[in-house]
């Protein structure tokens, strides 16, 4: 896929790199970024379109947070090369594999798991298993150093259209995806005693997978669950600040936006030092994501610490990742390169009022 940001403008900064987060939960949110803005609504919306239309922009909608709302891990597989294509389609065939992989490593095929409940989580597993006579490798995240992250679509490609301004070290912030920072365990939200309510059950299934592209997105929402506009807006703020929702925003297609190299690397890192470690990593504009997970050794795998690079070219992600062994990391660690790409879907629920 080429880079499609090439020709890009000051209305596509504003747009693309400011509101893929804080997308205005509001009934007209582009007369909202209009009044921010010397451009009009109308001019604002047609922008947009024009991006979901050329694949630039995956959707507008919220990124949800699987283990807030239910439960998910990162789960691998090791197939025989003769099997790899059909046990492919059997794992591609669950609705909850949201992402696959083909990576290089015995450990060839790595998928992530999302469902409404630990239970339905398990179920899954066992049924791959089942079905394919392979058993998964399942490592639940047990902490986050990253929070989210967000590709500088405009920001690196025109100089003085965005904030985000060139750090101390003479690369721009955007030599890699910006990103909140500081960690949480899956459990660290806003408001962790209370389970999601009917209501905000039925809203998050209808917006997972995105809202309509319209001028009054969330007018779209409220009549196909026949209930009133300010109901829709309300829930979703209330669903953001008690963080099931991470983020409202434009999602980029990063593939699209030039970012089309990129590495998954695991590291053997002591618990005594995995969160210091973690943190540093983390905090490299480079590292996109970055999490603890269980460790298997019964199953031979001892990595505990997952980072993920983004990058426009693969020259800059092998030196980041020697960076990050050498100087950042300095723990034994392995490179689960992406060979292919099997499947990759944002995350689907369906049944959130039945679990």
């Amino acid at each position: 896929m080429t880079d499609a940001t090439r020709e890009l403008d000051e209305i596509d900064a504003l747009l693309l790199d400011r509101y893929q987060s804080g997308f205005p939960v509001e009934e007209r949110p582009f007369e909202v970024i209009a009044r921010e803005t010397p451009y009009s609504a109308d001019v604002l919306f047609e922008r947009l379109q024009s991006h979901v239309d050329s694949g630039l922009v995956r959707r507008i909608g919220p990124v949800l947070d699987p283990s807030a709302i239910g439960a998910s891990t990162l789960a691998a597989l090791r197939v025989h090369e003769e099997a790899f294509a059909e046990v492919a389609d059997v794992v591609n065939e669950f609705p909850e594999v949201t992402h696959n992989y083909r990576r290089d490593n015995e450990w060839n095929m790595w998928f992530v798991v999302t469902a409404s409940s630990s239970n339905r989580l398990n179920d899954v597993l066992t049924d791959i298993e089942r079905r394919t006579g392979y058993d998964p490798l399942s490592l639940p995240k047990l902490r986050q150093y990253c929070l989210d992250l967000q590709f500088p679509v405009v920001a690196d490609r025109t100089e003085g259209m965005t904030e985000m301004e060139s750090t101390g070290s003479g690369k721009t912030a955007s030599a890699g995806p910006a990103k909140s920072e500081g960690a949480t365990t899956p459990s660290e939200r806003r408001n962790t005693d209370r389970q999601l309510t009917p209501q905000e059950c039925e809203v998050l299934e209808r917006i997972q997978d995105g809202f309509a592209i319209s001028e009054m997105p969330y007018r779209t929402v409220a009549s196909a669950l026949d209930v009133d506009v300010t109901t829709v807006l309300s829930t979703i703020r209330r669903l953001l600040d008690d963080g099931f929702v991470k983020r409202v925003g434009i999602v980029i297609n990063h593939h699209a936006a030039g970012f089309t190299s990129n590495c998954m690397l695991a590291w053997r890192v002591p618990s005594e030092e995995i969160d210091e470690v973690g943190e540093r990593a983390s905090n490299q504009p480079y590292v996109t994501k970055c999490y603890r997970r269980v460790d298997r050794p019964d199953r031979d795998w001892s990595y505990s610490l997952f980072t993920m690079l983004h990058g426009r070219e693969e020259s800059a992600v092998s030196e980041w990742i020697n960076e990050l062994a050498n100087d950042i990391v300095q723990y034994p660690g392995v490179k689960l390169e992406t060979v292919e790409r099997l499947k990759q879907t944002g995350t689907q629920y369906s049944d959130l009022l039945d679990s």
